[in-house]
Parts: structure tokens; sequence; C-alpha cells
């Protein structure tokens, strides 16, 4: 809105006055009225708020129940090992997710602590906190804005502004300009904004806004206002554990009815029901997956990334559009000259030359310059525009300092905005000739010319010869073919001076063209993306066809059509975008809420979304998409407290490689879950079949918890940290509306539960079936069940039932590895924690066993060597179907071989 006014209307419209500024009184009374120049900080979560937010899960319901009713009837060993249960998963995801939130106070740390004003009449340096509407505030080269602030008066004026609009070079500003209408905000050129700084010359303006009501105070109430989503996995974790509920409240209550028909004792079916449900939840689900997550995150790290927030690991996995940043992100953040053009040598790359050749070009742009660059002293200070012209020097070892302890510089004329020109007078130490170099925009420039060097090389001593409109329009047709490749186009003239740094009659030499270059590994990285069935879309603050030109290079986009810009995204509504967003690759000229209106498209369609950037401005659409990806590097600390991940090389490249980690890492979460579901539904079917068929329970709850705990968790966690596919990016993103049971986990989860608690009660059923053979009677269910009536046969029926289940569950990991690849091809070394867990699995059951102590706890027998030879050739049972349906995928397809 003040970008519309003029600074005499500003100043009336703001009650102050530019002399004089405002009055002590006036200021107090405008701090009480507005509130400190400061933002307002979000509900912070607690530790009791975040402990109870871990218990609230249908599974943890399940299991505090059971705790209360096996309080209830005595089983206080029952009680204790589940509510520890409980505090663990609580525990794991409170220490997991404890990080608070950064995003506010990053942008504290971003306003300016202290700011140079003018009250009374006289200039005061201030907390930039105390600022008010009205205030006159004084700016020069490196001070932060404190406030956002039109500007009524700006003398050579540059700000930079990439971290609020991602342009990559700083903003001429105008404080005589008035814009007509809605215009975005890297074209407000009258206006300063709060926590960008001066780079360059000095000016005056009026605090607009201050606070909550400045742009990036607009930031961070978006920060503050983005809902917390659940991710799909846990979604996913959501259903199941919902699903698992209510499987345990049926199987309770089918148990009762059971136990109503069979004339069975109440309270014994009551002690068995806590087991069912028990059975029915995997107790080690949740810290598991947490535990896998967290060992996803250590692997992630070594790819170059830091996840802040567990669950993104996997959302990774799903990741079908890469909605990314261009400065800094696809683009090196670095101002870069690519081309050079003389009238003698044409258009030519800057590898292409040769200093003597183009000594004249060379040393004119390098000198007339006020930045500094030296690669031996680490200094690197200055317009990014002329770095780019003393990188170009340095490409071909020519060092600022030495070329001006050659040519010291004896006058100047500093640029400024109407002229677009600035002029440097050197003195040349050898032979006392004084040069003056202009350098500018090439129409101000040529303008100024009366002759061009026409020569192939352009030495000190190279003649010029008259300036012809041929060799005008050679120039002009020049920098337009620069200009439609979107490079920034500068000319360099040369004329024998007195020192008095006049720009008139200049000898033309010749023009270079810079842009902000893509980062070399960026074009592989979407190539990769394409590959992978995952599209790449750049968003930025920069021109339309610059943006273009990047996104074309690098391949993101093929033509004009599919850039849009932010002037255009501000006449159209969110539903309007959604329906056009899937033929556009390139934003360009974008704010902070078109950001996030463009996530919010992208995810209408179905898509998850990441989001990559590194300025203030990509805060809200890094919150808002489905994972946001911040640079380590160049990034702001709001774009990193407001992102799910942050690159610590600043790579674009590494965001395939976490994609390709989040695949696996999923799949690994996958066979995880299925794994431990697998063993859920052998212990269920064991209890459940064993039950109804009228004979005694094959387990008591510290059985199944003991399994569930220990050697189903052990063996889940080695299927976790799983190697990776090597083909996994030659695949489709996964659909997030996919349960984990679908492409075949629910009939893997059917066949090698019923498996598992098929030779479970097969062991159940031996030690009895053993009493009755040897006293020669037939093996029916009602001699079954008077055989378990022997309390010694009942406890090694259990016994055998017990280390069945339990053995049989390491055996089945192995298998879980890779479904579709034999046991006998997989490479078992590859996977060290698998081994580990196998053979501490089976010593832990062993010892429960053998150990006095243990087996009196467990309530379990000792067994002789053949007896656990005769149950480990049981337990083998998972693995030999594992391998036939190896070999029957194998025959469909036609092969011999596994794949």
């Amino acid at each position: 809105m003040y970008e519309q006014l003029t600074a005499a209307d500003a100043l009336e419209k703001l009650g102050t006055d530019r002399k004089a500024g405002l009055s002590a009184e006036e200021a107090a009374e405008r701090l009480a009225r507005f509130g400190p120049n400061a933002f307002a900080e979000g509900k912070k979560k607690t530790l009791l708020g975040m402990l109870l937010a871990q218990l609230r899960d249908p599974m943890i319901y399940i299991l505090m129940a059971a705790a209360v009713v096996s309080a209830v009837l005595g089983e206080i060993a029952d009680t204790i090992i589940i509510l520890l249960v409980v505090l663990l998963n609580a525990v794991i995801g409170v220490v997991q997710e404890s990080k608070a939130e950064k995003s506010l106070e990053a942008l504290k740390k971003l306003s300016s602590p202290t700011a140079l004003v003018r009250r009374g009449g006289r200039p005061a340096e201030i907390a930039a906190a105390e600022l008010v509407p009205g205030d006159i505030v004084i700016l020069d080269a490196g001070r932060v804005v404190p406030a956002d602030l039109r500007l009524i008066e700006s003398i050579n004026l540059k700000i930079e502004e990439s971290s609020l609009t991602g342009e990559s070079v700083p903003a001429d500003k105008d404080a005589g300009f008035v814009a007509e209408g809605d215009i975005t905000l890297g074209d407000r050129l009258n206006m300063a904004y709060m926590s960008t700084s001066v780079a360059y010359g000095r000016g005056e303006g009026v605090v607009a806004l201050t606070g909550m009501d400045t742009e990036i105070g607009k930031i961070a109430r978006m920060i503050n206002e983005s809902p917390e989503e659940l991710t799909p996995l846990q979604k996913r974790l959501a259903d199941l554990g919902k699903l698992l509920g209510i499987l345990a409240v049926l199987l309770c209550a089918a148990l009762f009815l059971v136990a109503l028909l069979q004339g069975r004792d109440l309270m014994e079916m009551l002690l068995t029901a806590i087991s069912l449900a028990v059975a029915a939840v995997p107790e080690g689900l949740p810290a598991v997956v947490t535990i896998v997550l967290a060992l996803g995150v250590q692997r992630m790290v070594k790819v170059g990334s830091i996840v802040r927030k567990l669950p993104a690991v996997e959302t990774l996995g799903s990741v079908s559009t890469v909605c990314s940043d261009k400065t800094g992100t696809l683009t090196q953040n670095k101002m870069t000259v690519t081309k050079v053009w003389t009238r003698g040598g044409g258009t030519r790359g800057v590898s292409e030359m040769d200093y003597a050749a183009y000594k004249l070009l060379v040393d004119g742009f390098v000198l007339c310059t006020d930045a500094e660059a030296d690669a031996e002293t680490g200094v690197r200070a200055g317009d990014p525009t002329e770095l780019a012209l003393v990188d170009m020097g340095a490409a071909l070892s020519v060092r600022k300092s030495a070329l001006c302890a050659e040519m010291p510089r004896v006058a100047e004329q500093a640029f400024d905005s109407d002229r677009k020109m600035m002029t440097t007078v050197h003195k040349r130490a050898a032979d006392a000739r004084i040069l003056a170099f202009t350098k500018g925009a090439m129409d101000c420039v040529i303008r100024r010319c009366d002759a061009i060097l026409p020569a192939k090389e352009l030495t000190d001593e190279a003649a010029g010869r008259p300036l012809t409109p041929e060799d005008v329009a050679a120039i002009e047709a020049a920098a337009a073919d620069m200009a439609a490749d979107a490079l920034r186009v500068l000319a360099v003239a040369v004329k024998t001076d007195d020192g008095s740094a006049t720009e008139a009659q200049l000898t033309f030499v010749g023009l270079v063209g810079m842009i902000d270059p893509p980062r070399p590994e960026a074009k592989a990285a979407v190539e990769v993306f394409r590959g992978a069935s995952v599209t790449t879309v750049m968003i930025t603050g920069d021109h339309r066809d610059t943006a273009f030109a990047i996104a074309k290079e690098l391949s993101i986009a093929t033509g004009p059509e599919q850039c849009i810009t932010g002037d255009e995204l501000s006449k159209m509504s969110q539903e309007d975008l959604n329906a056009r967003v899937p033929d556009l690759r390139v934003f360009a000229r974008v704010s902070p809420e078109h950001k996030v209106m463009i996530v919010n498209a992208f995810r209408s369609h179905g898509q998850i979304v990441s989001m990559t950037g590194d300025g203030v401005n990509d805060a809200p659409s890094l919150k808002a998409a489905d994972i946001g990806v911040a640079m380590g590097i160049t990034g702001t600390d709001v774009a990193k407290g407001a992102a799910d991940m942050v690159l610590t090389d600043d790579n674009f490249a590494t965001i395939k490689n976490a994609i390709e980690e989040g695949r696996n890492i999923y799949n690994n979460i996958k066979k995880t879950v299925l794994f431990l579901l697998s063993s859920n539904l052998g212990e269920i079917l064991t209890m459940f079949v064993a039950i109804t068929a009228g004979v005694a329970s094959p387990l008591r709850a510290i059985h199944i918890l003991w399994i569930n705990l220990i050697t189903d968790s052990l063996p889940a966690l080695a299927l976790g940290a799983d190697t990776g596919d090597p083909r996994i990016m030659e695949e489709l993103p996964r659909n997030p509306k996919d349960s984990l049971f679908a492409q075949g986990g629910l009939a893997t989860t059917i066949c090698y539960g019923a498996i598992i608690g098929a030779i479970t009660l097969a062991a159940f059923a031996w030690a009895p079936a053993s009493v009755l053979r040897a006293a020669g009677e037939a093996l029916t269910l009602a001699n079954l069940d008077a055989a378990l009536a022997d309390p010694l046969v009942y406890r090694t029926a259990q016994t055998y039932a017990f280390t069945t289940l339990a053995v049989s569950q390491l055996f089945n990991a192995i298998g879980f590895r890779n479904l579709k690849r034999s046991i006998f091809r997989m490479n078992h070394v590859e996977n060290k924690m698998m081994l580990i867990a196998f053979f501490i699995g089976l010593a832990l059951q062993v010892a429960v066993t053998e150990l006095h102590f243990l087996s009196e706890a467990f309530d379990t027998v000792e067994l002789s060597l053949s007896e656990w030879l005769k149950l480990a050739a049981l337990c083998t049972a998972p693995l030999w179907f594992h391998e036939l349906c190896v070999l029957a995928r194998a025959l469909r397809r036609g092969g011999v071989a596994a794949r």
C-alpha cells in the first residue's frame, strides 16, 4: 500500500516530519498503541503435552486396559511388564520429538538489534524493538533494515533482498518511484523490508509497518498458523492401531462367548483374554518403528541430510513432486560471467579466453569495481555483480590486488542509478600513463562512445577506430543474444584520461554476460528424478526470462508456456491454480503467500510435495509442504527451523540421495511391520484355535510379551537396518494412499502367520500326544485336554509352544529380508545386525528354559538336546515356505533362478 504513495503522502499519512522525526512523547504514545517491533510467539509444546501425545494411540489403550485387568486379577508381574512397555514407547517418542520449533526464535535473531533514527531533530541509536510507525530511519551500507520502510531518500541505494524475494542480486532502490496498483515485493523500488540489508549507498525511510505487520512478520504468522499434519506412515500406523484395537475387542468378546458355551471358568478366561489382547497388539511396533526411523536418520546423515522430524524419513519415499527454490538451491547463488563479446573476437566463453588477447577488457572490468575477492586471504566482499567481474579475472590468474598495485586508482565517478555507469581512473606505475575505465549498462555506455577497438587482441596499445552504425548494430545484437539467454549484460569502455574521469569520447571495448549459474550436479539429479517419476518444479523470486533460462538448461521446462509469474498468480484463486498446475514447471516473481499456494495446488492432485529452499521467504512453504528441505550452509535459521530436513552440503543432488534412502527406509519399515504382524497373527491363531477347540491355553501373557518385545523386536530392528535396493529409483513413487498391506502385504501376513500358528499348535500337541501314545490311547481333542490336566505335561506343552513360536520368528526374519529372493542367494553378511539378532534371540530363548530363575518366572521346563533339535527343525518351516514361494514366482516368470 505505501509503495503506491509518494514520499510526501507517506509522511503525511504517518503523521511525521522528515527533518525532525517523532518527539520522544509521540514515540512513547505510539509504542503503547502499536506495541513493540517484535514477533508474537506461538504456543509451545510442554514436556507433559508431548508425553501425553505419545500415549494417544489405540495400541497403547489396549495395553493400558490389559495392565489394569492384570492388576485386578493379581498378575503383578504381567502388569509391571505391560506398563514398562507403555513407558518405554512414550519416552522414546518424546526424546525423538523434544526438539522445540526454532522458527520464530530464528526470526527474532534476524530482526535488527538497533536502528539509527531521527527523533526530536537529532540522530539517535535505539533498540529496533522500540521503533514505531512514523520514525525516520537512516540507512547506510552494512546496516540491517529494522522495519518495513517507505524510502524518502535513496542515494545509489542497493538492498540485499535475496532471503525475502529470491532475487540473486541486490535490488536498486528509488525513493521517487510510485507504484501503480499492486505489484510484487521485488518490484517495490521505494520500499525497504525488515531483515534485509543495505549492500551499497545510503538513504532514509519512514517506518510504515512494524512487528507482525511487516512482510517478515506475515511469514512468522504463516509459520505459526501452519497446522501439523500426519505423514503417510503415521496415518497408516494410526489406522493399523485402530484395526488391531477393534480386533482385540472382537477376539476377547468371541472368547467369552466360547467360554460361556463351553462352561469354562470365567476368571480363567479373563486371563486368557488378556493374553489374546496382548497377542493382538505388537507391543514392540511403536518402539521398533521409531528406532528404525532413528537408524534411518543416521543413514541420511551419511548422504548429507539431517532429519529434524523422524516421520519425515519415510515421507521422502513417497515424494512425487520436488518444488525447488532457484537461487542458492538449483543455482550457486553466485553471479558468474559466462560470456564475453568483442568486435574483433565475437562471443566466447570465459574458459575460451586468453588473458593476453583480452587484457584491456579484463583489466577494465576488474579495476572498475569496489568489490574485493582474494582466494589467498579469504576476503570476499562487495556487490555480487562486481564480485563476478573480479572472479572472471581470477579465473584468468589476474588478482585484483596485484592489478591495483600495478595501476592504482587516482580518481572516480561512483555508480548511480541515473547514469547507470561507474568510472575509475588509474595511473600505471610503470610509465605514468593514465587510463579511465567506464562500465555500466550497454545502452548508457555506448551513448558515450565515439570509437571502438576492432582488433582481435585487446592489449593496452590497441588502437581504436571511429564507431559506425554497423558497430552499434553488432553490439546491440550481441547484447540481445545474451539477454535472450537471461544473462545480465555489462559494457566496458576506455579512454586515455587527464584524471578528471569525464564520461565522454570513450572507446568501446566489449561486453560481458553474467548469470547465477545452475549447480553442475543439479541437472543429473533432475534426470534421475525424471526416471523415478518425480517432477521437478522451480519456484523463484527472479524474473521470468532468467528463471526459464535456468529451467530449460536443467531440463525442468521445455517451453515458455510452462512458466507463470507472481502477478498472474495474484489474480488467480486457489481453485484456478489447482486446475492449471499440472502443466506448470516454473513460477517466477513469487511472494511467500504464492509459494504456499503453489504447494497446496500440487497437493490437491494427490502429490506428495517436497519444497526446498534457503531463504526467509521459503519458510512458510517449507512448513506447508509434506516435507520441507532447507539448505544447511546458505540457509537462514528461519528456513532450517521450518524444515523437516536440512542438507549439510547445500547440494540439490543430495535430495536425490535422500529420496532414495527414504524409499529404502520405507521398504524396510514395511518389511518390519509385516514381519511383526505375521508373528502376532501366529500368536492369535495359536491362542484362538486352541481355545475354540476346547483345550487349555497354549501360551501365557508373559510368554507373548517376551516374544513380542525380545525375539520379535531384535530381528525386526535388523530388518529395519537392512541394505537398500540399488534399483529403487527406477520404480514409481509409492502411492501415499496405499496401505501397509498393499502389493501382497496382506497375503504375506496371513500366510506366514498361519504357518507359524500351525507349527506352534503342533509343538503344543507334541507333549500330550507323546503321553497318549505311551498309554496306547488315541489322539482326540478330549484325550488331549485330559492329558494337559497333568501340570507337568501342560507346562512341557507350553514350553514347546513358547519355544517354537519364539525361534520360528527368528528363522522367519531371515526370509523377510527379501521375499522375492532365495535365502541361498542373499548376502547375509551385508546385514550383520540380523546375524547378531538371530543368535542373541536364540541364546535368550535357551536361557528362558535352561536357567532356573528364568524358567520359574516363565513357568517353563528344561529341554534336552534332542528336544531342542526337533523343535529347531520344526521352526525352519517359514523358510521352506519362503523358498517354495520364490520358486513358484520364478517358474511363473519362466525363469529358474530367483531374481
